[in-house]
């Protein structure tokens, strides 16, 4: 009986084999036309959903934003919006409308077909067309409903008055006084009324026609609640009370002082503004208690830190009470790094927290906490509602697209059913499978890591091998979806190659210490962790070596290069966005004080670390054919590393190739065609180099 089960079970695996070998491997075009949830927002009462998407646009050369409601009563997803430019849903407190950010044109305006303005829209959930809070060329940098649902709240960078605008122009014509020139914001708020019941007209422009020349340009009605001298880029009025607390942020954009990114709080009727935070942390997800007295908040991995001098370690909460503005930090006894956070009906503290291979789902309770989501795979984009108890969350593992899921409330998330079905063709497609794989460094380091195997293939051995290395470097792989110009290893797996992805040193959910073990040697000490797994997989007879490869994008691509430079095991390279040096790079960076930090001073301090950790002084080792992209814009890695990169590979006569998308910055989110083209043609390289 024992053998006939045995035979029996055997039997009915090599027919699941079989049935997942004949699935087709996904293609290159099935694969890039993802789409990508990016936001998703529960109605107060709970009863409905709106999910914002990014989705290529082939034909425009463009990626689509859209809208999508879904309701319990209907049990589906339709488009909430059509026009593709529409994002940052939020629900009226009455659940009748949803607001929302859009550069969409402004009906009725003639003759203006450039203007890109991203301006507060409104759309009725149940039927109707969208309109515009205003039709002034103000740009929105953040924007809250009231809790009466009465008003909008909004920050826009302070207009200047016409007259002062005509000196500007006639003064400076079109140079830009760096620095100098940049302005901060204005908080404004702006009844909605009046709006919504005109909405089957057009807003009047009132800017230039009305207003007077000495003064600013504000839409008509808005009044003014305070002044910034920075950018305010999020604004959360307290459930209860007359408060509004906000959020600032670099009036360039670029991250160089962490004191420009500050909480404030300020009368609703506006009047003096309090500074609640003053440290060296890059606060975020800004949440109320309930009961209006205290703010949660959560300093993302390796965004300082608020407890002393800036360093880099893994995602922590906070709760500032207001009136004290004592700061508390909340579940210090996580080990690993916390990337999410909600608040429930109830007070309780929801957050998404990373460890290994997993991001799960935490309640935490003071310095506690306790999983309460357990599923296999990644929690994230928590929302919930304080009318219902009900908690929105999105899921994914690395081989099921992230879907949205609505939980009733209590403990009841690894229960939630999905509200969501997008990208159905991954389950159509012959599977990768993957596991962990964990070695020691050569100082003794454990490090771990992800193998995903090509369809059919897990437990063979001497496969040709990719090392696919991920950026930040404070971030990880594991058990998460990816199906992106950045994210293509499943893609790389399904064309035949086993993929390597080390979560060396400096990666986010093993702890402060195993973060922090690159500095000061930001690619020597996470180089040797790489190539002593890479060492451990040949050894076990995984990795064949003479099919050996290697690959990142932005820290990824730092690391590529550096290791390039450290050995000619590999047969190709392909790098994207990763320096060769670091003391030009710092002044590039938008995030010079996070290099600085890595590297335990300045270029003038640290002259000897800028030097020996940087790939440029030892390009005279380098053999491997390697392949290059990056975007002529790019604030995070200038495009210059790029072309000294190719300069120094032309001048040593090493294989190469230099591709540049013009207009991107370091995310590849202008034009889909050059995320696809970025990885068709690494692809590409792979294979030609593979079979040399």
């Amino acid at each position: 009986m024992r053998f006939f089960t045995a035979r029996l079970f055997a039997l009915m695996s090599l027919a699941v084999v079989s049935y997942a070998q004949e699935k087709p491997v996904i293609t290159l075009d099935e694969f890039m036309n993802t789409t990508d949830i990016r936001e998703a927002r529960l109605s107060p009462d709970g009863a409905a959903v709106v999910v914002a998407t990014t989705a290529p646009d082939w034909q425009r050369n463009r990626f689509r934003e859209d809208l999508w409601l879904w309701t319990r009563s209907s049990g589906a997803l339709s488009a909430l919006t059509h026009s593709g430019h529409d994002s940052s849903p939020e629900w009226s407190p009455d659940g009748m409308y949803v607001a929302f950010l859009s550069d969409r044109a402004v009906p009725g305006a003639e003759g203006d077909d450039k203007d890109e303005t991203s301006r507060v829209w409104l759309i009725p959930t149940r039927g109707g067309e969208a309109f515009p809070l205003y039709s002034e060329k103000l740009d929105v940098h953040g924007f809250a409903w009231s809790p009466d649902g009465k008003a909008i709240d909004f920050s826009v960078t302070e207009p200047l008055a016409k007259s002062a605008e005509e000196v500007r122009k006639a003064e400076w014509k079109d140079v830009v006084r760096w620095r100098e020139q940049e302005r901060g914001d204005v908080l404004l708020t702006l009844p909605v009324a009046t709006v919504i019941h005109e909405s089957g007209k057009m807003p009047q422009a009132h800017g230039e026609a009305k207003t007077p020349e000495d003064r600013p340009a504000y839409p008509d009605a808005a009044k003014v609640i305070a002044h910034s001298d920075r950018a305010i880029e999020t604004i959360l009025p307290a459930p209860v009370g007359d408060r509004i607390a906000f959020e600032t942020r670099s009036v360039s954009r670029r991250l160089e002082n962490p004191a420009d990114t500050e909480i404030f709080l300020v009368a609703t009727q506006g009047g003096d503004v309090k500074q609640l935070t003053h440290n060296e942390g890059l606060e975020s997800h800004l949440t109320w208690a309930p009961s209006g007295k205290s703010l949660y908040f959560l300093v993302s991995a390796a965004a300082g830190s608020i407890e002393g001098p800036y360093q880099d370690v893994q995602g922590r909460v906070y709760s500032l009470d207001v009136e004290s503005g004592k700061v508390t930090r909340l579940g210090s006894e996580f080990q690993g790094s916390w990337e999410d956070l909600t608040v429930t009906r109830e007070g309780k503290v929801l957050a998404a927290g990373l460890t290994g291979m997993d991001q799960h789902l935490y309640r935490i309770d003071d310095a506690k906490f306790e999983a309460v989501g357990t599923l296999p795979g990644s929690y994230g984009h928590l929302n919930s509602s304080l009318q219902s108890g009900a908690v929105l969350f999105t899921h994914s593992t690395l081989t099921e697209p992230a879907q949205v899921y609505v939980a009733s409330g209590g403990d009841r998330f690894n229960e939630a059913k999905a509200v969501t079905a997008l990208n159905p063709i991954f389950a159509e497609r012959a599977q990768v499978s993957w596991q962990p794989y964990r070695w020691r460094s050569s100082d003794g380091s454990s490090v771990e890591g992800v193998l995903i195997y090509p369809p059919g293939k897990k437990g063979a051995k001497n496969l040709r091998m990719l090392t696919l290395i991920h950026g930040g470097p404070a971030d990880a792989d594991g058990d998460r979806f990816g199906a992106d110009w950045y994210d293509w290893a499943t893609l790389a797996a399904a064309k035949g190659w086993l993929v390597f992805r080390p979560n060396y040193r400096g990666s986010t959910g093993y702890g402060d210490v195993f973060m922090q073990g690159i500095m000061p040697h930001l690619v020597s000490v996470p180089g040797v962790d790489i190539l002593t797994g890479v060492d451990a997989l040949v050894k076990d007879g995984i990795a064949d070596p003479a099919h050996l490869a290697i690959g990142g994008y932005s820290y990824g691509g730092y690391m590529t290069n550096w290791l390039i430079t450290q050995t000619t095991r590999f047969k190709s390279a392909v790098t994207g966005a990763g320096a060769v040096e670091h003391a030009a790079n710092w002044g590039f960076d938008d995030l010079t004080r996070d290099d600085a930090w890595y590297l335990s001073g300045t270029p003038w301090e640290k002259p000897e670390l800028y030097e020996s950790e940087a790939a440029l002084f030892r390009m005279d080792k380098v053999k491997t054919p390697t392949h290059l992209v990056g975007g002529d814009a790019d604030d995070r890695v200038s495009f210059f590393e790029q072309i000294v990169l190719e300069r120094a590979l032309e001048r040593l006569d090493v294989p190469h190739a230099l591709l540049m998308f013009p207009g991107e910055n370091h995310p590849l989110d202008k034009n889909p065609w050059h995320g696809y083209i970025k990885v068709r043609e690494e692809l590409k390289w792979l294979e030609k180099y593979d079979t040399q």
